[in-house]
């Protein structure tokens, strides 16, 4: 075999799916897996993508059938590093079964301004993401691939499918769109109506996506990060994915850490990690916390007493009704208020509603104002604003006002003793705000 990266690349692997013979050049439990060791040199070229992670192996036919690569997902354990965290090897099984004419659609939205991780991973290592959407293609048989991503790395991305195209590597009609701005539009329905209809707003379900999505075929809809995790599956197997991670939640995953740390940025930890080793990847603590908010601004404010020892799992956080979520982990330094931030958050959710149901437009719209009111020193009227919280929660057209109310709701119990400050005319915040929003959105 030529010691060419791109000329290896040009011949079928015929090594089974856990051979690490291909692949062999780091430790198993080593982090990061998916971003390159360094930052600031632009994203891997295709040779020197090649040169760390081999080859991709041939998926289809008798060598490698894609029922025996399904399978070996399924052992992985690999769920959406989205927010979700739906099985993948269910996905793809759905759609693979749904019917003539599939469609792959890569989520590489983030319309979260506080997130950084997808574009981080696309900014770097575009041609993982784009050999993960090559395998998704393989296994549900599609023969189109539709890759949404953020303006800011659209560059990256159409530079690594040109590569590919100039080395014979690409087999597959792959378009790429660039992601429209928003909250909402980073949800998967809303992804599939912006490519096909030009419009970033969640469609109504059913029918499910895997049924009908992109121009009413069925559609495989995954992030950039989890697309990433499945190129290297395919390449080392189900047992080198294990390695990290837990057994119930294997693998590592990428986190955005921003607020009161030395070096806030995209980290990847192992699931399981403790919270506390998470901000130390980040530099550490900067000043005295209060809180942090987990998973998101449709995450769950927690108490830092209470969780700096959890894993970072969806099982190791339970407790404290929180998840990963989309993997953004914020610091909230003492000296910040969580009424006033809560509040900025609020009517962020509330500007960014896709307009299509009363509960998103008017109930959120409620509920912020109400927020604002508090935080700017008004009577804490917290038995009306809990009453109307229940009167949202599950009555959307999709998940956005879920979303809010559970981030709100988990401000009203960690920030009670605030609340209570502001009724009065108080607050014990001293400093300017710490959670990001865009310039448009700022009350």
């Amino acid at each position: 075999m030529s010691s060419d990266p791109l000329s290896e690349a040009r011949q079928p692997a015929s090594a089974p799916i856990g051979d690490l013979s291909l692949l062999d050049l780091e430790p198993r439990t080593q982090l990061p897996r998916l971003l390159p060791d360094s930052f600031g040199a632009g994203p891997l070229s295709l040779r020197e993508h090649l040169a760390k992670y081999g080859p991709l192996p041939a998926i289809g036919g008798r060598a490698r059938p894609a029922q025996e690569v399904l399978a070996e997902v399924e052992l992985a354990g690999l769920t959406g590093r989205g927010g979700a965290a739906f099985p993948t090897a269910r996905k793809l099984a759905a759609v693979a079964t749904a019917g003539p004419h599939p469609v792959v659609v890569v989520n590489g939205t983030e319309g979260e301004p506080a997130s950084a991780k997808d574009k981080v991973l696309l900014a770097t290592a575009p041609h993982l993401v784009l050999d993960g959407a090559e395998i998704g293609a393989r296994i549900v048989g599609a023969a189109e691939v539709v890759f949404v991503a953020h303006g800011a790395v659209v560059g990256a991305v159409q530079e690594a499918l040109s590569e590919r195209v100039a080395a014979g590597l690409n087999q597959l009609h792959v378009t790429v769109v660039p992601a429209a701005d928003g909250f909402v539009a980073g949800e998967a329905r809303a992804v599939v109506n912006w490519a096909g209809m030009g419009r970033p707003v969640p469609t109504p379900s059913p029918p499910r996506l895997a049924k009908r999505g992109l121009a009413g075929r069925p559609t495989l809809v995954q992030n950039a990060e989890t697309l990433a995790h499945l190129a290297l599956i395919v390449r080392r197997g189900a047992d080198w994915f294990r390695a990290v991670g837990t057994a119930d939640e294997p693998g590592s995953t990428l986190v955005t850490i921003i607020g009161a740390v030395a070096s806030p940025g995209v980290r990847e930890v192992a699931l399981g990690t403790p919270v506390a080793e998470v901000l130390a990847l980040a530099g550490g603590l900067s000043q005295p916390l209060q809180a942090l908010l987990l998973g998101g601004y449709f995450g769950t404010w927690v108490r830092w007493s209470e969780v700096g020892d959890l894993p970072f799992s969806a099982a190791g956080l339970a407790e404290v009704k929180a998840a990963p979520g989309a993997g953004l982990v914020a610091a909230l330094p003492a000296d910040c208020c969580g009424v006033t931030e809560t509040a900025r958050l609020a009517r962020y959710l509330a500007d960014e509603s896709a307009g299509q149901c009363g509960p998103c437009v008017f109930g959120l719209d409620a509920i912020a104002a109400e927020l604002a009111a508090i935080a700017s020193g008004r009577d804490c009227r917290l038995t009306r604003l809990r009453r109307w919280l229940g009167q949202v929660a599950g009555r959307g057209a999709c998940a956005h006002p879920d979303g809010a109310v559970r981030m709100i709701r988990s401000a009203i119990d960690v920030f009670g003793a605030e609340l209570e400050l502001h009724s009065s005319g108080w607050c014990s915040g001293s400093r300017s705000h710490v959670l990001p929003l865009p310039l448009r959105r700022q009350p």
